[in-house]
Parts: structure tokens; C-alpha cells; sequence
């Protein structure tokens, strides 16, 4: 407590209980007026929300504000650290398409991209959108990106000014710059254009937020005349639109987080009704990348469990013509395939480490991209091109800022494009990167990445930020990051746990962190912060846990569950009411997440499993270490009042007087704000906190 002083009174939140009972089970919960009966319409137009509940969260804004004023020019300082690092005029590496190269790059004091071409042949540079001119005046601007058409006539362009993820198209004439009438509203920000460049397919997001429509949009028509050209009626299930890299098939990936379903359309026919490839099947993934006269298919079907490629003529994709091409190999996850004329290149992960593998689909001969640092993290851009020889790269490290390559997969050439500048100045030989492992409670070994300078004491007296995920299998890459070298070179110990619950050691390791083995997810990162304290790379109470969405779901199950192993928590918004809305199938998200969590609406096992971990239903009068909470308003991913309400409890039943704190942005949603720099501002405010609670302000 002796880091916050003189506090205001922190805001006391009404109660007013709700009870629910399900499978004989019920339950009181005190904070459920905090979720605005009219909340879809509000993700659109926040001046709706309820007076009642914005005055909560204005109160739960002065509160923070208050709590962390002594911070203000430690926050600008990091601010302005952060920044020195950036490129402030940075550009892309063009990459060529047709005639054309296309990039993009920032200016000076720019908080959006500009997106640019130039001719392939040599000429001038020209803008082809100006993210700051389509942002000036809003308070959140969010580019989807640009798409442009086949004959490099016109762009597609999407963008989200609300932050609640209904993002609008436009499309740009490229020859003049200027916006047709075009205007397409609520989608999900992708679109796929037809091959006579005439019209273009797009994905509809309806007022629950679920892609479940895919229409063709002809141009100078209003979206009124719109053609429905697939329907997805399980609201369980995702859908998106794709164009192929020959353009000359639309493809719809239908999927949830265990299973998926592909169909197939020729490019040049909108009239066309979809394939179908393979029916979907529960636990059966697929996904395809066109070879020209075959598809190339990356699936888990038929036991292979960390993925095999398979291949299947385009006239006849059935799985009965189904072929294997790179068989199946335990602990050897396949993450991505892509395919040019004379090359198949795929991105594999194994012993924690990825690689990029490339065979000649000619003579079948392998090699494979690899580097020797103990971590690193490689990305793989491939081209825009189908036929030909070189593909795109990147490679970074916790020490080394990223690199980009051009690699000729035929001759073995890498050459070096681009090295990331640190414009502030960045010594590589400065720092330490580690890969350590930490016992878990059942004898499995968690892998940790570490970073600290070298001259950083690891007697257990320096403070250590640890970041956690572990979910949906999403591993965190063990790439540079400007931002985290302001707490290192102040002392932090960075510690990234790769646990449970991602695929950092194969499928198997994200099978074991879900559903009914959540527990392993939180167990892990208890154990990892535990390892730390023990090897004396820093001590329990100086420990800062961080994690954000599912990672701030993990926030609050191991602030429940070792509360004393943590000085402090930071949650970026925390899906922390797991039940409640795994209970709800009107939100927008619910019904596809029951695959990762489970279903509590069917199953009375699921129900007692999600039940024994959420972190709000399971705070507890015990001495919480200082929280602090960071969400947006409008985010329909982790909806406000998930935050709002663990708050509440946490200040009710804490008996440490250690402060909670809940920061709102009150115009963004899931990502944050939205200017490369007005990010940066949130960055700078969490890690002033972490500061702060370890002594360092």
C-alpha cells in the first residue's frame, strides 16, 4: 500500500442482485445492472449508454486518474522513450504485384499509415490512402486495410470509427483518388474481389456482432441489391471471404475453434453457387492454399494431430481425393502453407523453435530456413505472386530487431532488405536473452523466455514483468519489442511464460490448457512465477503479472488462486466474467467460444468446471495485491462490464487496502486507442503503474 497515498474514497458500485439458477445451481450476482440493456445499439453510438453506468465508469476514471497523478511525468518520459525508438517516417519494403510495388509507410508525427504504389519499371510514389486525412476529427479511427482489385483499377478500403468492429468499405478509383458511391456498412472489414474487377464479395456482421452472411456487392449499386451468396445458421461459427493468389477463386472459411468447413467458387462467375470441399466435422480443421491445378490442404484429419499437407485437384476437392503430400509427425506442429507455381513453403514449429521449410514440387527435395539464437521468432510474408521464386521473410529476437528477406527458394539466396532502426539507439550486446524451463505441478516443463541487460543484478532484488496467455493455441513469439526495454533498462527482468493453453510445444500443448484442463493454463503460470523467485531472478512480491483478454482472464484466476506469489496484477481487457457470458448466447462472441471453454448452457460438467475458475465468481475475501484493470467502451470482444464488475468485487472483498484500479477508455474498444502513438500512451501508463508498485517512481 505504501505506493499509493492520499487517495480519494474509490468508487463503492451499488449492489442490486440478480439471481440465475441453472441445473439446480443458483447464483447471485450483485454488478449485473453494469451490462446496458441496450448495448448492441450503444457499440454504435456510445452517447446512448446509460447515464447511471457512465457515471460509474467516469467515477471509476477520476479514481485512477487520482491514484496515479504522481506517475504523470514518469508516464510522458516512457512516452517519449518508446517513441525515440520508433521510425517515425518508417517505410515498408515494396512488394511487387503485376506491374505494380505495394507499401506502406508512416510520416513524421503520423498516427495512421499511408498505403502507396509504384510502378514496377520505375516512376513516382503514389498515395493511394492517406490514413490521417481519413482519420482527422475522430476521436478512434481504425484502418481494415486496403485490397486492390485485379487489374489495379480500384482499392477496396475498410475502416471502423467507433471501435466496436463494424467496420465500413469504400472503394477508391486508383487512377483519380477519389471514393466511388460505394458504401458498405457493418461488415468485418475484409472483402475479396470478382476477377472481372466488377464487383466484389464481403463478409456482413449482424447486430450480435456474427459473421454470418456472405454477399457480392456489384459496383454503383446501393448495398440494398446486394446478392446472398452463403449463409452460416450456427450462430457457433465463423465466417470470412478470401480471394485465391491467382485470383481466380473465392473462398469461405467457416469455422469455430475446433473445427472448420471450406467452399469454393470460380472468380470470374458471382453467380456461381459455392463447393463445398469437406463437411464439417467436430475436431477436424482444414484449410486450403491454391497450387494452380490443385489445392493444397493443411488438416488434423485422420489422427495428425499437430498437421499434415494434403493436396486434392481444384475440379474435384472432395476428401475422397484427398492425397498426402507432407505426412504427419508427432511434436512437429505445421502452422501455415503456401504455395507458388514451382514451390511449396510451409512455417512448422518444433522444440519451441519455427522454421520455414520449402520443397520443390517437382523433385520433392526439402530444405529449410532456420537460425541458431537459443529464441528467436520468424514471420513468414511469402508474395503476392504466384509464379515466382522469391518469398518474404522476417526474422527477430528479444535482442535483435526485426529483419526482412528476400529469399530465391531455387538458388538458396537471402538477402537482406531491411533492418528495423532504433532511431534512440539500441546494443544488442547489451542485453541477455534465456530460454528457461520451470517445473509445473504434474512434471511438465514450461518454457519462459527471459530478457534483462546484463549488467541486471539476479540476486531476486529485481522486479520482473511476466506476460501470460495460454489460450486458443496462440503462441507468443519470442520477438523484439521496443516498448519492454523502457522496464528493462530501469532493471526489470521481461519474462514471457509460454503456457498451457498455446501451441508452443504442439497441439498437445493447447489441448492440455483448454476446456476441462483450463486449471493447467493457471497452474503453469503460477509455477513459472514461482521458478523465477526460486532462481533468484527476481523475488515473489516483485513480480508484476501481465496479460490481456483470455491473458486477462488468466490476470484473474491466478489473483484468486496465489494471490501472495504476485506484487501486482495488470489485466488489459479481461474476459474475467467466463461464466456469465458463456451463459448468455446472445453475445456476440458466446456460441464460438463454447469449443475453447466449454458449454455451461447444456452441460452441467462445463457449468462446475467454468464455475470453479472464473475469476469473477470466485473472488474471495483474501489479500489481493494491487490491480489494475484497462478496458474500452465499446469492445465487443470483451464487453465493459466484464471489467466493471471484477473491479467492483475485488474492492468489496480485498482485504489487503491494496488499491484497484479500473481505467476505461471511453472511445475505443478491444485493441485500444488506435494512432500508432496513442497506444503507445497506454503502453506508458501500464508500465508507470508496474514501476510504481515495485518502488521504481
Amino acid at each position: 500500500m505504501s505506493a499509493f497515498k492520499n487517495l480519494p474514497v474509490a468508487p463503492i458500485a451499488a449492489k442490486r442482485p440478480v439471481t440465475d439458477t441453472r441445473h439446480g445451481i443458483a447464483r447471485s450476482d450483485d454488478y449485473a445492472w453494469m451490462r446496458d440493456d441496450n448495448w448492441q445499439a450503444m457499440f454504435k453510438d456510445p452517447s446512448i449508454l446509460d447515464p447511471a453506468i457512465r457515471t460509474h465508469l467516469e467515477a471509476e476514471n477520476f479514481y485512477q486518474q487520482a491514484a496515479m497523478a504522481d506517475t504523470e511525468a514518469l508516464q510522458k518520459t516512457l512516452f517519449a522513450e518508446m517513441r525515440g525508438r520508433i521510425k517515425e517516417d518508417d517505410s515498408s519494403v515494396p512488394s511487387p504485384d503485376g506491374a505494380w510495388l505495394y507499401g506502406v509507410r508512416y510520416v513524421t508525427g503520423g498516427e495512421q499509415p499511408k498505403y502507396f504504389r509504384i510502378p514496377r519499371g520505375g516512376g513516382d510514389e503514389q498515395i493511394t490512402l492517406d490514413g490521417d486525412r481519413e482519420a482527422h476529427g475522430k476521436p478512434y479511427f481504425r484502418l481494415a486495410g486496403t485490397g486492390h482489385s485485379p487489374d489495379h483499377q480500384a482499392m477496396i478500403w475498410g475502416y471502423d470509427d467507433k471501435g466496436s468492429e463494424f467496420f465500413t468499405l469504400k472503394v477508391r478509383d486508383l487512377a483519380t483518388g477519389e471514393d466511388s458511391s460505394d458504401l458498405i456498412e457493418n461488415t468485418g472489414g475484409g472483402a475479396a474481389w470478382a476477377a472481372d474487377c466488377k464487383g466484389f464479395f464481403y463478409t456482413a456482421v449482424d447486430d450480435n456482432h456474427r459473421p454470418s452472411k456472405i454477399f457480392y456487392h456489384r459496383l454503383a449499386t446501393p448495398q440494398s441489391e446486394d446478392v446472398l451468396v452463403h449463409e452460416e445458421t450456427d450462430t457457433g461459427f465463423f465466417m470470412g471471404v478470401s480471394g485465391s493468389r491467382l485470383d481466380d477463386f473465392i473462398m469461405i472459411g467457416i469455422n469455430d475453434h475446433e473445427t472448420s468447413e471450406c467452399w469454393v467458387m470460380p472468380a470470374d462467375d458471382p453467380q456461381a453457387k459455392p463447393q463445398l470441399v469437406a463437411a464439417r466435422k467436430t475436431g477436424i480443421e482444414y484449410s486450403l492454399s491454391e497450387g494452380g491445378d490443385v489445392f493444397f490442404i493443411l488438416t488434423n484429419a485422420g489422427g495428425a494431430k499437430d498437421f499434415k499437407i494434403m493436396q486434392t485437384p481444384v475440379g474435384s476437392p472432395g476428401p475422397e481425393n484427398w492425397s498426402e503430400v507432407v505426412p504427419h509427425k508427432s511434436g512437429r506442429l505445421i502452422l501455415s502453407v503456401s504455395a507458388y507455381r514451382n514451390h511449396l513453403v510451409w512455417m512448422e514449429r518444433e522444440n519451441g523453435l519455427p522454421r520455414i521449410v520449402i520443397r520443390d514440387r517437382l523433385s520433392g527435395e526439402e530444405h529449410a530456413i532456420a537460425f541458431d539464437e537459443e529464441a528467436y521468432s520468424l514471420g513468414f510474408q511469402g508474395s503476392m505472386e504466384y509464379d515466382t521464386d522469391t518469398v518474404r521473410f522476417s526474422y527477430s529476437s528479444m535482442t535483435t530487431p526485426s529483419e526482412l528477406y528476400d529469399y530465391n527458394m531455387t538458388t538458396r539466396e537471402r538477402t537482406l532488405l531491411k533492418r528495423d532502426e532504433v532511431p534512440s539507439g539500441h546494443n544488442p550486446g547489451d542485453y541477455v536473452t534465456r530460454r528457461v524451463m520451470a517445473p509445473a505441478d504434474d512434471g511438465e516443463l514450461v518454457p519462459v523466455t527471459l530478457l534483462y541487460r546484463q549488467d541486471t543484478k539476479l540476486d531476486g532484488t529485481a522486479p520482473c514483468l511476466l506476460y501470460g496467455y495460454g489460450s486458443y493455441g496462440i503462441s507468443i513469439p519470442a520477438s523484439f519489442n521496443t516498448n519492454c526495454l523502457s522496464l528493462v533498462d530501469r532493471g526489470f527482468v521481461y519474462a514471457i511464460a509460454h503456457i498451457r493453453g498455446g501451441k508452443e510445444k504442439g497441439f498437445s500443448w493447447y489441448e492440455e490448457g483448454k476446456r476441462g484442463k483450463k486449471i493447467n493454463t493457471f497452474t503453469d503460470f503460477i509455477a513459472a512465477a514461482r521458478y523465477l523467485d526460486r532462481e533468484s531472478f527476481t523475488s515473489h512480491d516483485r513480480i508484476v503479472a501481465q496479460g490481456g483478454s483470455a491473458g486477462g482472464m488468466l490476470m484473474g484466476a491466478v489473483a484468486n488462486m496465489a494471490p501472495e506469489a504476485f506484487g501486482a496484477i495488470i489485466a488489459a481487457v479481461p474476459f474475467v466474467d467466463v461464466l456469465n457470458t458463456m451463459l448468455d448466447d446472445t453475445l456476440p462472441l458466446t456460441p464460438p467460444e463454447w469449443p475453447e471453454w466449454g458449454n455451461p448452457v447444456a452441460s452441467v460438467e462445463d457449468y462446475r468446471t467454468i464455475a470453479a475458475y472464473s475469476p469473477y465468481d470466485n473472488v474471495s475475501a483474501q489479500a489481493y495485491p494491487p490491480v489494475l484493470a484497462v478496458a474500452g467502451l465499446t469492445d465487443p470482444r470483451v464487453t465493459y462490464w466484464e471489467p466493471a464488475k471484477w473491479v467492483a468485487r475485488l474492492r468489496q472483498m480485498s482485504t489487503s487496502g491494496n488499491p484497484v484500479l479500473f481505467k476505461i477508455n471511453m472511445a475505443a474498444g478491444h485493441a485500444g486507442a488506435s494512432g500508432r502513438f496513442q497506444r503507445l500512451e497506454e503502453i506508458a501508463y501500464e508500465y508507470a503503474f508496474a514501476l510504481k508498485v515495485v518502488g521504481k517512481v
